[in-house]
């Protein structure tokens, strides 16, 4: 092969959010497919793909060459930072360029975040790098180009002191307006200052045709549309990857500036990034050596444990040999792999949590089969009880890293995080970066904007592509599966034009975002290993440029804080219960095993806010398994899954004798006794290669991985291996090839028995505490869930069903949170109605405890610090004056009154007379007078702040005038084959796409149930507009059991508003008029009659008594909207009353 003339020094890659469109894989590969022996990266102020770039050019055989291009801060012009680009020589280099990184990014200033500070470069901050100097965005570029000649000899003499020989005069030619006079002035002073100059090329995008994608790209990253003018166009159709050629071509006139891109790409060979994990040091007492100070806290440890688990003496003794036995075994085998360290990092912050209040889960994956992790504090289930596996955890045949997941409280979560800082230094901790990429949905609705075409029709456009779980659904997906979707591109040019940019940019890196639990812990600064970045400067938020692939790759080790919602519910609801019981504490931890009560709730499926079992199909299988120990709810956990499902019936048939259990070799069934001889576990499939095929507990962990890879050459040799075995043990070899065959089969969709086991535990806690102390522990999950109408609504329906009373949030009662004044009530809390501040709910009741109950809306407006119409608006409508004044309309109008009288108040504060009253508060007080809401307005507005009706329902106020309609209660319903008539308030209404193209799913609330109804493609089309939330709806339709939400389900044939309704069915309407009205007020009616008549409608009678005697009066026009015309009568002093009679 020839030598290269040109070498590509810079690209900006898709980790350049704002302006790269090039993605890593494709440019190696299209690299190579032109020849090139190497190629640089330099994204735009990070190396996000850096590594990614490094260990996929070195696997592809392509030089990797890695650099940034750094934003240089620019004190004469803050604005405007200029450009520096610098390539890596070594690991001296890397090690640079992650410290300058660093800082820009997690610099105090705000103004100049993002930037690196020249100075920086100075005392070996910038040792290892070669600098290239930015071409006509350089600062160089930019004195020459505006003729500050003095200024650039200056500052390229700075250059030449921090960078030496490493210091490159850069040239482009990539087309832009200033290229070519900066390259001639730059080739000058490179001459006059005895400086090398090196031609690179600025790519953007990979082909040609990518610009006008890549423009699209910057636009969405602006927030501009192509054409306005405000956007920055800062790039040109040139910034492709040239070949070699056209560079050669292009700079001809410089051909040792072609040299210096190979010369510098020789001087570039960066090793050492790479390495093998590596832990913190942790600090030992007196000096004592890791293995012996995990020695010693691991047998202090399993004392304490069997101190609980055993506190008879002598059962204590009888046991402990096989406890010994496991420890020695597990110490032996993680000093061996030289973890001592790993475990002791963990044991410390898990302690140091409990210790402080901070509530932490049992255990979480493999982590709970060790019983070394048991003793110090990690987990909190006995391995040796539930029979979990060390091996499963940690393998000595397969040497990994350990790896325990953690949860912990989620609202303390960041109090760990904080102690393992101080710990190990500020510098050696942070989380880890997650990079979002641009889905097909996004894609589309990015592009429509940056066209300027229409929201509402680019949005049409994308709601036509589906969403499904774990499935990422591309364009060419919906262009191929979804109809509608490809007939509206079809038919719509600039939908054509929308999907064509859009798949350019399809799966792109979007944003930047921050693991969920990941935490990482280095042996020193982190910048030893990668950079660092914060896009807000909150130290909170500092997490590494690097995925968590990617971290590892470079010797960092993860430990995983992962945020659980049910322990902070757990934690919540033991602070209740110690609350309701002053002077004890109810220990968690404590709880009987086998409370008779608990079972039963499992029994009955009464499961709603029980961890891990609250769905309908789970509640379904609680009801035919009926499980009444521990280990079947671990089975259940583990079964309850696609591919384990299969296996239920017969999991349940031989639980209640229905079906025999049998055992191919007499040794399974001790291993498989309590999942009735099925195999559920990947650790059962262990023992059984254990007990059977003679295998070591390690080498049968090898063989599940390997089961579960479906790898058939390995197959063989392991079918091999386990035949000749159980050969040994005197088993014939079908049977042991049908053992084989069944282990194989179940190793594919085995469950981890130590994260069900531990799951399981919790779910049972949480079960517990419903059993026993319901108001409390349903208080404590409404606490989590006060931003979700939906979710409290559920929980509130649930704690009602169990004999818990609901108190209506009260200005005067309720806290922020939800409380528990005793066993069967729960005090509604603030903090669940929505516009409302929490530190103005503090104050607020922090007031009422000091200065007693508020006496009405007024006092509050005057008393509370930030009180303001919104804030009292949502009180009043969530019914938090009732207790006072339950006229909710009466203080709407009066809130701004009220809020002027709190401000005269303010502004006299001070003034008081010398005649005034000590310790009178003054008070103004001047109401408006207002009409009731009718029953419907005021459940409309409730639900407007609460998510759903909490006062009664909305339709028990038509519930007797809709049995002449159907008396059917939607609880009753049963699969017909026949219509069937029912009636409801519309909940909820969304379309979906389906094979058959649109269709509704409309839900159906009548206060006894709520049900699904399905409104396929033409009854859609045809009805959809009647369809409207809080409507109420005549339906007919027919019903069936729908298998998979295990819940009544309605195909829809009819549907009629009530207007409809009433129009068919209604005789008339009567309104009731006061004796002695006069003409005015019945002209009154009769303006309110003209606005809702129409052609159909509901006859209207107008009955009075006069002179002893009633008469009706039949109106010439008919009510259309009689809803309307209803509320409307309210207002009408006259009217006594109104009804529409059948």
């Amino acid at each position: 092969m020839a030598d290269p003339k040109f070498i590509h020094l810079r690209f900006h890659s898709e980790y350049s959010v704002t302006d790269g469109l090039v993605r890593i894989d494709p440019m190696i590969h299209k690299v190579l497919e032109t020849g090139g022996v190497a190629v640089g990266i330099a994204d735009l102020m990070n190396i996000f793909g850096g590594l990614r770039f490094y260990t996929h050019a070195l696997a592809a055989g392509l030089k990797p060459i890695l650099g940034c291009d750094l934003r240089v801060k620019n004190l004469k012009e803050p604005e405007a930072p200029t450009r520096l680009g610098v390539l890596c020589m070594n690991h001296t280099g890397y090690h640079s360029l992650c410290v300058l990184l660093t800082k820009a990014f997690l610099t105090e200033d705000e103004k100049f975040r993002g930037q690196v500070d020249p100075a920086w470069f100075a005392k070996g901050g910038a040792d290892g790098l070669i600098a290239l100097t930015g071409g006509a965005e350089g600062e160089l570029g930019r004195y020459l180009i505006n003729k500050r000649f003095n200024l650039a000899d200056q500052a390229v003499e700075e250059l030449k002191a921090i960078f030496g020989d490493r210091l490159y005069i850069e040239v482009q030619r990539a087309g832009r307006p200033n290229d070519e006079l900066a390259t001639a002035r730059l080739a000058n002073l490179a001459a006059e200052h005895g400086l090398p100059v090196v031609a690179t090329h600025p790519v953007q995008f990979l082909e040609k045709s990518d610009f006008e994608a890549h423009e699209v790209r910057c636009a969405i990253a602006e927030g501009f549309s192509l054409q306005d003018p405000r956007r920055s166009k800062n790039y040109s159709p040139e910034q492709y990857l040239k070949s070699e050629e056209e560079m050669c071509e292009l700079f001809a006139d410089m051909p040792s500036a072609l040299q210096n891109s190979v010369e510098i790409a020789k001087r570039c060979n960066l090793d050492g990034v790479l390495s093998k994990p590596q832990l913190p040091l942790f600090p030992t007492p007196d000096g004592m050596s890791l293995d012996d100070y995990i020695e010693q806290l691991s047998r202090e440890g399993l004392q304490k444990r069997l101190d609980f688990l055993y506190p008879d003496k002598a059962v204590q003794n009888e046991k402990r040999p096989a406890y010994d036995e496991r420890l020695t075994y597990e110490l032996e085998t993680i000093k061996g792999m030289k973890f001592p360290g790993y475990f002791l990092i963990v044991q410390d912050f898990i302690n140091w949590s409990k210790r402080n209040g901070i509530p932490v889960g049992p255990g979480r994956g493999s982590g709970a089969g060790s019983l070394v992790a048991y003793s110090l504090g990690i987990t909190d289930l006995d391995p040796l009880k539930f029979d979990l596996l060390f091996e499963r955890f940690l393998n000595p045949e397969r040497v990994s890293m350990p790896d325990f997941d953690v949860d912990f409280c989620q609202y303390n979560r960041d109090r760990t995080i904080e102690y393992v800082k101080r710990t190990y230094g500020v510098d050696a901790v942070s989380q880890i970066a997650t990079f979002g990429t641009m889905g097909a949905k996004a894609a589309v609705r990015d592009v429509g904007r940056a066209l300027d075409v229409p929201y509402m029709k680019t949005d049409a456009l994308s709601k036509l592509i589906p969403q499904q779980p774990g499935k990422n659904i591309t364009l060419d997906d919906a262009l191929r599966d979804v109809p509608e979707f490809r007939e509206a591109v079809e038919r719509d040019d600039e939908y054509k034009e929308i999907l064509r940019l859009a798949k350019p940019l399809e799966g792109l890196t979007r944003n930047l975002g921050m693991h969920a639990g990941g935490v990482l812990i280095a042996p020193g600064k982190l910048t030893d290993f990668c950079p660092l970045y914060n896009a807000d400067g909150a130290p909170e938020n500092t997490v590494s440029q690097f995925d968590k692939k990617d971290v590892e790759s470079v010797g960092l080790v993860k430990f995983d804080f992962l945020g659980l919602t049910t322990l902070s519910i757990l934690a919540k609801a033991v602070e209740y219960i110690d609350q309701l019981h002053p002077g004890t504490h109810f220990d968690l931890d404590h709880i009987p095993i086998d409370d008779e009560p608990t079972y039963r709730l499992f029994q009955e499926a009464n499961t709603a806010a029980i961890f891990q079992f609250e769905s309908d199909g789970m509640r379904s299988l609680l009801k035919q398994a009926r499980p009444d120990r521990l280990e079947d709810l671990v089975a259940l956990n583990a079964l309850y899954r696609p591919g384990p499902m299969d296996l239920i019936p017969s999991f349940i048939a031989r639980k209640f004798g229905r079906e025999k259990v049998e055992y191919l070799d007499e040794r399974m069934e001790p291993v498989l006794r309590e999942t009735y001889g099925i195999m559920v576990y990947q650790e059962q499939v262990m023992r059984v290669a254990q007990v059977v095929g003679g295998y070591s507990l390690g080498g049968a962990d090898l063989l599940r991985r390997a089961m579960g890879k479906k790898n058939v050459e390995e197959m063989k040799r392991q079918r091999a291996v386990f035949v000749k075995g159980a050969a040994e043990r005197n088993v014939k070899e079908e049977v042991a090839s049908e053992i084989f065959d069944l282990m194989e089969k179940f190793a594919g969709y085995g469950f981890n028995k130590s994260h069900a086991a531990a799951y399981s535990y919790v779910a049972y806690q949480t079960a517990y505490l419903k059993a026993h102390h319901t108001a409390a522990f349903m208080a404590a999950n409404l606490c989590m869930v006060m931003d979700s109408g939906e979710k409290m609504k559920a929980l509130i329906d649930d704690a009602i069903a169990n004999g818990v009373e609901l108190l209506m949030p009260d200005i005067n009662a309720s806290d922020w949170f939800f409380t528990v004044p005793d066993e069967k009530h729960i005090r509604f809390g603030l903090g669940g109605i929505k516009g409302v501040s929490q530190a103005v709910i503090q104050d607020l009741v922090e007031k009422r405890k000091k200065d007693g109950p508020y006496l009405d809306i007024f006092d509050v407006a005057a008393r509370v610090t930030g009180a303001n119409a919104r804030l009292l608006e949502a009180l009043v409508k969530a019914g938090c004056f009732d207790s006072i004044d339950p006229d909710r309309n009466k203080l709407i109008v009066n809130i701004p009154q009220a809020l002027s009288a709190s401000q005269s108040l303010r502004a006299s504060a001070g003034q008081e007379s010398l005649f005034d009253e000590p310790g009178e508060t003054a008070r103004i007080v001047s109401w408006l007078p207002a009409v009731p809401w009718t029953m419907r307005q005021k459940l409309t507005e409730e639900k407007s702040v609460l998510g759903y009706w909490l006062t009664g329902h909305m339709f028990d106020q038509y519930r007797e005038e809709l049995a002449h309609y159907s008396r059917q209660r939607l609880k009753d319903l049963q699969p017909s084959r026949e219509p069937v008539k029912m009636t409801g308030i519309v909940t909820s209404v969304r379309q979906v796409q389906s094979k058959r193209g649109r269709m509704g799913i409309v839900t159906i609330d009548d206060g006894t149930a709520v049900v699904e109804a399905m409104c396929f493609s033409e009854f859609w089309e045809k009805n959809r507009r009647v369809f409207q939330v809080d409507g109420v709806v005549c339906l007919t339709g027919k019903v069936r059991y729908d298998e998979f939400s295990k819940r009544m389900s309605v195909t829809l044939e009819s549907v009629k508003t009530l207007d409809q309704f009433r129009h068919g069915a209604a005789k008339h309407l009567k309104i009731r008029v006061k004796p002695g009205t006069n003409a005015q007020t019945l002209a009154q009616i009769e303006e309110l009659l003209r606005q809702e008549s129409g052609e159909s409608g509901v006859p209207l009678v107008l009955e009075t008594t006069a002179a002893g005697a009633t008469g009706s009066v039949f109106a010439e026009q008919q009510v259309h909207g009689t809803e309307n015309f209803m509320a409307a009568l309210l207002a009408v002093p006259a009217v006594e009353s109104m009804q529409v009679v059948y």
